[in-house]
């Protein structure tokens, strides 16, 4: 039997539900010897799995380094690599995939025989720069790790085109795409009723503006209906939207779905709203897992004026584009719907279901992870 290279796939998230690194567990699984160092329980499929301890965060906390700027002491602070460390052998693997900047460091201090991939799920250096104390003070941080170690790897992917091109006009690296589509799934299409159902879900943070989805709402005609699912990232923000929305019948908050029933879930509704105002660059240059898991339940979209979703809108004629972000702008798009016009959208997802399923898209990771093996 060949011996096969080993791979770890790296990454400070819980594992099992976060659905791009599950994508590269399971596209690696059968190729290589996959270890995977993440929050939580091992994913199925791995050969080995380093846990790392709940409550050991990724991301900055020394404010007296980050004001000094003592970079290297912030990183070497940061609670998930030091877990890691005191877990992780030197020199043990033959590949490192590394998901996001703050797991590149480490992945290059582990030596791997053969190199680093690096996949970035955001444009780190503008993550939150609508927070203006993340931008005097994380930002440089960010920008530092960009500098430092991004040349460093041997190659670079990330998740829309906007987010690539930012990261090689700014650090000088050609970048692969890799979009957050979702694995193809077989369905069929369910002709729209009487009564139109709308699915949002969204991250419940204040700066995603989920206020604007209450305002769209206001006084709706009762052949549409809204259900949202908001995480609770901001507990305080949540609860100011629930009672927002207590006057308008129209919305029902419904809990959180197994990422693995998501997309049947979807196919109860006829339209998905992707709806995510640009207060910031990551927002701005969007292609999320939402729009994709749309697509795979055969639903209709109705999209923001955002560049990377507006494109593949347009060419697969996957539904609406708003106006604006305003809410006003989504009142009337949403108001404006008929049976037939989302019957032809989802007619149009179940065509564009194999060209926009991730097995299109992770091909991009499969070539990376093979010229790095092929040039050891």
């Amino acid at each position: 039997m060949t011996h096969l290279p080993s791979l770890l796939i790296l990454t400070f998230s819980p594992i099992r539900s976060d659905p791009r690194v599950l994508k590269q567990v399971e596209l690696f699984k059968d190729k290589y010897r996959v270890s995977t160092c993440a929050y939580g329980d091992a994913p199925d499929g791995v050969e080995e799995h380093f846990a790392l301890p709940a409550d050991s965060r990724g991301w900055p906390s020394d404010k007296v380094g980050l004001i000094s700027h003592q970079y290297g002491r912030v990183y070497d602070g940061l609670p998930a690599v030091q877990s890691a460390r005191a877990i992780l052998p030197k020199g043990k693997f033959d590949v490192i995939l590394a998901n996001d900047l703050n797991t590149l460091p480490l992945a290059l201090e582990l030596e791997p025989r053969l190199g680093v991939h690096a996949d970035l799920h955001e444009f780190a250096p503008r993550e939150k720069e609508d927070n203006v104390k993340w931008r005097l003070f994380i930002a440089p941080f960010m920008r530092w790790l960009c500098s430092r170690y991004l040349p460093l790897a041997a190659s670079v992917t990330t998740v829309s085109q906007g987010i690539a091109d930012e990261y090689t006009k700014d650090y000088g690296m050609p970048v692969k795409v890799v979009t957050n589509a979702a694995p193809y799934a077989a369905g069929t299409v369910r002709p729209a009723g009487e009564r139109i159902r709308l699915i949002h879900s969204a991250a419940g943070q204040r700066y995603r503006k989920l206020e604007n989805f209450v305002e769209a709402m206001k006084d709706a005609p009762a052949w549409l209906t809204l259900d949202m699912i908001v995480m609770p990232n901001e507990p305080d923000y949540v609860a100011e939207l629930k009672a927002l929305a207590a006057d308008v019948p129209a919305i029902t908050f419904r809990d959180p779905v197994p990422y693995k029933d998501l997309v049947r879930t979807l196919t109860e509704y006829d339209v998905s709203i992707v709806f995510l105002p640009p207060t910031n660059f990551n927002l701005k240059n969007a292609l999320p897992n939402k729009f994709f898991e749309a697509v795979q339940a055969r639903i209709a979209l109705i999209v923001g004026p955002s560049p990377a979703m507006v494109g593949l809108v347009k060419e697969h004629g996957l539904g609406a584009i708003t106006k604006d972000f305003s809410a006003q702008s989504l009142r009337e798009t949403l108001f404006a719907l008929t049976p037939e016009a989302i019957d032809r959208w989802k007619q149009s997802a179940d065509a564009a279901a194999r060209p926009l399923s991730a097995e299109s898209q992770v091909a991009v990771w499969e070539t990376v992870i093979a010229d790095i093996v092929g040039a050891g």
